[in-house]
């Protein structure tokens, strides 16, 4: 036997790891903090809106299933006949026609002028501050004391409107019981409010976008119409969707201008014949008036229902509209970006 054929000596057995040394319990508190923190920072938001958002909104539905009286309370169960008495009522569907009305008066004109409001605000005007702050102004008005001054506007008897109206030859309208003008009268009163509040969030959204693309597309030959439609509304595509989600969830969800414009006269009920007397105002006529919080809270879920559905729609219009605005990025465009890239 030679001495390559002697068997190996056998290795010797790997050393195990070293265990981790353990951590301190500050070391482990730290730990924690840092993974847990974030969550104690925002979980006043979701306890506060599981207080006052979700609790209501599922007690709602509770209220909704039973015959629930302003004074005596909770009556017998009933189920959906609650939502099937006021689908066969009238009245609901009368508000529901009154408040899709206003709200196509109110939203569609009031976030076009914002867009423009916003658009001149952002070309670098003098006293840039003050201008700002006079489209904010009428949101600063409450909405009592601005449907107020409007009902005295749009007053028949001796109203600015009329009497500006008569200047021109054409005689007093009833601006009050007319169901077409009292709607042009409460979405004025909303657009009032609301346009330049919605001008401000645009205009922070159009300052947002680098100002190489429009010096690019201004070289190119671009006029301020073309840079707006394919460069601005693209750019800001997302704020604009949020601007008319939340124009529609406030818009379906009118109460005090109807509320206040005629009530002297009407009782606050929209109207003398509920000619512009609103969903919400009839859920709050049925809780208030006639006391029957049941089939209220089955307006409310009712409510909730088709302003998520037209909420959807909007998005999805909007979102199309915003990206078929400028399918293919144009000649300027396309510069303007490798500048920047660069």
């Amino acid at each position: 036997m030679t001495m390559t054929d002697a068997p190996a000596p056998p290795s010797a057995a790997p050393a195990p790891p070293p265990e981790p040394p353990r951590r301190t319990f500050r070391q482990r508190l730290s730990r924690f903090d840092l993974k847990a923190s974030p969550y104690f920072y925002v979980s006043p938001f979701f306890l506060l809106f599981a207080l006052v958002g979700l609790f209501p909104l599922g007690y709602t539905v509770w209220v909704s299933l039973h015959e629930w009286d302003l004074l005596k309370g909770r009556g017998e169960f009933v189920g959906l006949g609650n939502f099937a008495e006021i689908l066969a009522d009238g009245m609901f569907w009368n508000s529901l026609g009154n408040t899709l009305s206003i709200f196509v008066m109110s939203a569609v004109p009031q976030l076009v002028v914002a867009l423009v409001v916003a658009y001149l605000l952002d070309q670098g005007l003098r006293a840039a501050t003050f201008w700002r702050m006079g489209a904010l102004v009428p949101f600063i008005v409450t909405p009592v004391a601005v449907a107020l001054i409007f009902s005295s506007i749009f007053g028949e008897a001796d109203g600015l409107a009329n009497n500006l109206l008569n200047l021109i030859g054409i005689s007093d309208l009833d601006w009050k019981h007319d169901t077409f003008l009292s709607h042009v009268a409460v979405a004025t009163m909303v657009n009032f409010r609301w346009t330049g509040y919605n001008a401000l969030i645009l205009l922070a959204a159009m300052q947002a976008v680098p100002r190489d693309l429009y010096e690019s597309a201004a070289l190119d030959g671009a006029g301020s119409i073309r840079r707006f439609f394919s460069i601005t509304i693209p750019t800001i595509r997302p704020t604009l969707i949020f601007v008319i989600i939340t124009a529609t969830i406030g818009g379906l969800q009118i109460f005090a201008e109807p509320k206040l414009f005629d009530a002297s006269s009407a009782g606050g009920i929209g109207g003398s014949d509920r000619q512009f007397q609103t969903t919400v105002l009839f859920l709050w006529e049925l809780a208030f008036f006639r006391r029957d919080f049941g089939e209220a809270a089955a307006v409310a879920w009712l409510l909730f229902l088709l302003i998520v559905g037209i909420g959807l729609i909007n998005f999805l219009i909007s979102r199309r509209i915003a990206t078929g605005a400028s399918p293919k990025p144009n000649r300027q465009t396309r510069r303007a970006t490798k500048g920047t890239r660069r």
